[in-house]
């Protein structure tokens, strides 16, 4: 079985369904709420764990009973929650608005996972035993950091989505093998609107660059090769939210087990087009069945 280690956050999603989002200074009607436990390195860590993956998530939630709720929903998936640390306090949340296109603006206020500025004891042998470690962003630099020069000493693949985006030290750059931002990100990122061109910036600090890019699928990049892309399967969209991370947590697996990177990106593109046909972050990810069933169909 593939072994997956995650270095993230464990956010209680707090999503509003509205027709579309308020502009400053606006209130809007919206039509309906959810609680869902999401934060990206949970949805990344449920989203291999679906695909097949034996998961490990190091991360920290609240003494809170969102804490209690999320450290439940990651051990229902299948995710081992061993490094998961217990800090007083409140848990992270994501304040989530999601409109009739299917498009979210999310505030993330860190809380718990704001104590994450290390690693612990045990997490760098997790790490070390692994065959890809999966980070993000919605943790402190210096722990993220630490996780991947952890993962670059045991010659473990370190995947890298740049979100939130920020500036990201050469200290990170070094020891990462694929980045994986958004669109928006990479625009963010480079400072260049066309994928291509923000890919060729991000080429010059990495060797191997995916670029999502919503319902057109993604970009791939790497050094010596022509960019190429993968495109995404045509379905309507109701919520975006966990997407992206759906995409990484089925693009981690479908590398660790060696697959090609053409068919392991269209699989993870077939995941995530599942995932935006229905509600949520981890609630709308699929099992690996159904990834394999809509990749049988493209």
């Amino acid at each position: 079985m593939t072994h997956i280690a995650v270095l993230g956050s464990t956010n209680m999603d707090l999503v509003a369904y509205v027709a579309r989002a308020p502009q400053r200074g606006e209130t809007v009607t919206g039509r309906e709420f959810r609680t869902v436990p999401g934060g990206k390195g949970a949805n990344q860590a449920v989203a291999a764990a679906l695909a097949g993956a034996d998961v490990r998530l190091i991360g920290a939630v609240g003494t809170d009973p969102f804490g209690v709720q999320l450290r439940s929903t990651l051990e229902h998936f299948g995710v081992n929650t061993d490094h998961l640390r217990t800090v007083d306090g409140p848990s992270g949340t994501a304040h989530i608005v999601v409109d009739d296109e299917g498009a979210n603006a999310i505030v993330v206020v860190p809380a718990a996972n704001g104590t994450l500025t290390a690693l612990g004891p045990g997490d760098e042998g997790l790490i070390a035993g692994a065959d890809a470690l999966l980070l993000q962003l919605e943790i402190p630099l210096e722990a993220v950091v630490a996780g991947a020069e952890t993962a670059r000493r045991h010659g473990v693949r370190t995947i890298l989505t740049p979100s939130p985006a920020r500036l990201l030290p050469a200290r990170l750059l070094s020891c990462v093998d694929l980045l994986v931002p958004n669109q928006h990100e990479a625009a963010a990122l480079t400072g260049r609107a066309d994928p291509a061109a923000a890919a060729a910036v991000l080429l010059e600090q990495v060797e191997e660059v995916v670029v999502t890019l919503g319902a057109a699928g993604c970009l791939h990049a790497a050094r010596g090769c022509a960019p190429v892309t993968v495109p995404a399967p045509e379905v309507t969209a109701v919520d975006s939210t966990g997407a992206g991370d759906t995409f990484a947590g089925n693009l981690a697996v479908a590398l660790a087990e060696g697959r090609e990177t053409a068919e392991a990106l269209a699989w993870a593109s077939s995941a995530a087009a599942l995932s935006v046909q229905r509600h949520g972050a981890t609630s709308s990810m699929p099992h690996r069945s159904q990834t394999d069933a809509c990749r049988s169909r493209s």
